[in-house]
């Protein structure tokens, strides 16, 4: 047994610098994981000395189980110095949730996903009642009435601006940090129309960015004249990733057949793309005798592909997913300029790594995580594949019977060891599992892979000349034919599953399963496999009793395998969030047995529910507030109560001091002390006191008063 082990052991010789980035984005998520914000030069005073004893060691020959050692500390601390600095150079001011609403005048920078409430876009705000010029924001998301603005255009609103949106529940994905690395500083709801504004010229760096997202928007449009709005609108987010003309419909079909992930432009489509260019102009080179005999035609391939990443990059709009596809993307087709083989695990490691150290809040992103499990898993199952014999002499049709074969196999090898690997994040992060997605994607790939994405690529270039319409309508044909396959498969019995999120702690475990099996050479890498598989077999905590939203203006309680919603239609996207988080199925509370009003909705009977909730802005009165405590233990009132009626002094009463503090809560009724005492878990204790996650207070300026 010992020497099997010195034998597993001597195999990773090449392979232990693998798990640099690995402890890299180990050290990144400890610093998204404190609960408060650290000084930053204890983090880099770590960094250089943890380096400096490292690059001693190596220097005095020390042995590798010590270096080794040694390196790991030093991306540990690396990794939390970088998160740190990140963090630093990102911070702009957040928008403090104002009282009243107030007037906005903003360069239109993009237009982004449509939401729930209507079409939404990205300003550069230049004025805002009642704020300084230090407190403005530098970039707002808003939702407007009617078609939204191009880029480019400065408009004048007037509307309601709070900061970006906190967690829906405790521990549940936080909006807000995404928002503070994207610098986007709050949200507005416009209130009316917007109308022209006569602002001073724009920087010139916003003046080149809205230029480039005007010209994605223009394409996108044209897109969706020559294809329609439906096919059209499928095409135009896999070029430009605008999202406007999806309808809510089609998105679900996508979701619910596993076939979300064509959508955004990441690394499938990077990929795609890349490879279509490169072997296209290697073809070209080696089918020109003149040309092929002067020129190296694999590295021209790769400048012409390495070339056509930039361009797919500026044209989507360089989201983040897309920027990790394009470093990855590049680095293999570097490799191939450098003489070195494209595709292997170091060369994702160089990609990671650079990723990490460019993004360090990727570490904490479902798309970073994906991509790179997925990647990963590929990578080692290219590894692992048997070299095929070259046939010598045999007939045509038996080589065509076996490349199909193997073509098939090799689809269906590749769509369950990504599926396998993204599994965990799929169920922790989304909480929905696509049964049927295998099938969907073995379905699709052909299609997505040889036809939709080429002729997209090729149309989308000529498309500007007015030639791409050929190329256009055969990607229509393959979207359509992505739709049918996606309808069919979202149709199935059984076709969606939901999963309860595990504890926090046990994705990291399943991250360091799914890289153990991938990194390691030899049988031991199967010793990740339970590991890997944590959030799937993992208890999960009991289910909370009651959920009530930031703000109090809505409530949700658990019944059997369901959550209950006290006000259908309000608040929607945050309640599905928490239900699917805990694994329940949203339903809407019964007509019957409830007393609602305009300001408050409140059970007749503890068998209805349990909670009594007050929305109006204003304080209830004396008498309603009795009213409200006599029908249930939980009281949630949005406006902040100064008057307690003796009936409400032995119920559970949250108020808008509660809410302005701890945003969403979840309660569990401890019945095992009192029948009616109550244990809460607030989203602002879990989320902890960082810079993301501090509410400003509005202060109003002379000037804007």
């Amino acid at each position: 047994m010992r020497a099997w082990l010195d034998d597993q052991v001597a195999a990773q010789t090449l392979r232990w610098r693998l798990w640099a980035p690995v402890a890299f984005g180990a050290g990144a998520a400890i610093y998204f994981a404190l609960r408060s914000e650290p000084a930053l030069w204890p983090l880099l005073m770590g960094a250089t000395f943890a380096l400096a004893a490292w690059i001693t060691a190596r220097r005095r020959g020390w042995a590798r189980r010590l270096t080794w050692p040694l390196l790991m500390l030093a991306c540990v601390a690396g990794g939390l110095a970088a998160a740190k600095v990140r963090t630093e150079m990102v911070a702009a001011p957040i928008a403090p949730a104002l009282s009243e609403p107030t007037v906005i005048e903003a360069w239109v920078v993009d237009v982004d996903s449509p939401g729930q409430r209507g079409a939404r876009i990205v300003i550069a705000p230049v004025w805002i009642r009642g704020m300084t010029p230090e407190q403005t924001p530098v970039r707002l998301r808003a939702t407007v009435r009617g078609e939204p603005p191009r880029p480019g255009e400065a408009i004048r609103l007037f509307g309601i601006l709070n900061p970006p949106p906190a967690p829906a529940s405790p521990g549940a994905y936080d909006f807000g940090r995404n928002a503070f690395f994207q610098g986007m500083g709050g949200v507005a709801f416009a209130l009316g129309e917007t109308r022209r504004a006569d602002l001073a010229p724009a920087s010139w760096r916003l003046r080149l960015a809205m230029a480039v997202n005007g010209a994605r928007y223009a394409l996108a449009e044209r897109i969706v004249a020559r294809l329609g709005e439906r096919t059209g609108g499928i095409a135009a987010a896999m070029t430009t990733s605008h999202e406007t003309w999806i309808s809510q419909e089609d998105m679900d079909v996508m979701r619910d057949s596993g076939l979300a992930h064509i959508l955004s432009v990441s690394g499938l489509h990077m990929a795609i793309v890349g490879g279509f260019v490169f072997f296209a102009v290697r073809l070209g080179v080696a089918a020109w005798s003149w040309l092929a005999l002067r020129v190296p035609g694999k590295k021209v391939a790769a400048v012409a592909g390495l070339t056509a990443v930039g361009v797919y990059l500026v044209v989507s709009g360089a989201p983040p997913p897309a920027e990790r596809a394009a470093i990855t993307a590049s680095i293999a087709f570097l490799a191939i300029l450098l003489d070195r083989q494209a595709v292997t695990m170091h060369g994702l490691a160089v990609a990671a790594f650079i990723v990490l150290a460019v993004q360090p809040e990727a570490i904490v992103t479902p798309g970073f995580q994906m991509s790179f499990a997925a990647t990963a898993a590929l990578v080692a199952l290219v590894e692992a594949w048997p070299k095929r014999t070259r046939e010598i002499s045999a007939p045509w049709p038996i080589l065509a019977v076996q490349r199909f074969c193997g073509w098939l196999t090799a689809a269906v090898a590749a769509s369950v060891v990504a599926g396998l690997a993204t599994g965990p994040f799929a169920m922790q992060h989304f909480n929905r599992t696509a049964m049927y997605g295998l099938l969907a994607n073995l379905g699709t790939s052909p299609v997505a892979d040889f036809i939709l994405m080429p002729a997209l690529a090729i149309g989308a270039a000529l498309e500007p000349l007015g030639l791409g319409g050929p190329f256009l309508a055969v990607a229509g044909w393959g979207v359509d034919l992505m739709l049918a396959i996606g309808t069919w498969t979202a149709g199935l019995p059984g076709a969606v599953r939901t999963v309860a999120s595990a504890p926090d702690y046990v994705l990291p475990i399943a991250f360091l399963g799914v890289l153990f099996v991938c990194l390691w050479q030899g049988r031991l890498r199967w010793l990740g496999l339970p590991l890997a598989a944590a959030v799937l077999v993992w208890p999960r905590a009991p289910t909370p009793d009651l959920w009530i939203g930031d703000g109090g203006t809505n409530a949700a309680f658990h019944r059997e395998e369901e959550a209950i919603v006290v006000r259908p239609g309000v608040r929607e996207f945050a309640v599905d969030l928490w239900s699917r988080r805990r694994g329940l199925t949203m339903a809407d509370r019964s007509e019957t047995g409830w007393v609602c009003d305009r300001f408050s909705c409140r059970p007749e009977d503890k068998q209805a529910g349990r909670v009594a909730i007050w929305w109006g802005r204003r304080a209830p009165s004396l008498d309603q507030m009795e009213t409200l405590c006599r029908a249930a233990p939980v009281v949630s009132v949005r406006a902040v109560v100064t008057s307690i009626p003796s009936v409400c002094k032995d119920r559970l009463l949250l108020d808008g001091v509660d809410f302005a503090r701890g945003g969403a809560v979840e309660l569990w009724r401890d019945s095992a002390v009192e029948p009616d005492r109550w244990r809460a878990v607030w989203t602002a204790d879990v989320r902890g006191d960082r810079p993301w996650a501090r509410q400003p207070n509005p202060e109003v300026s002379d000037s804007g008063a």
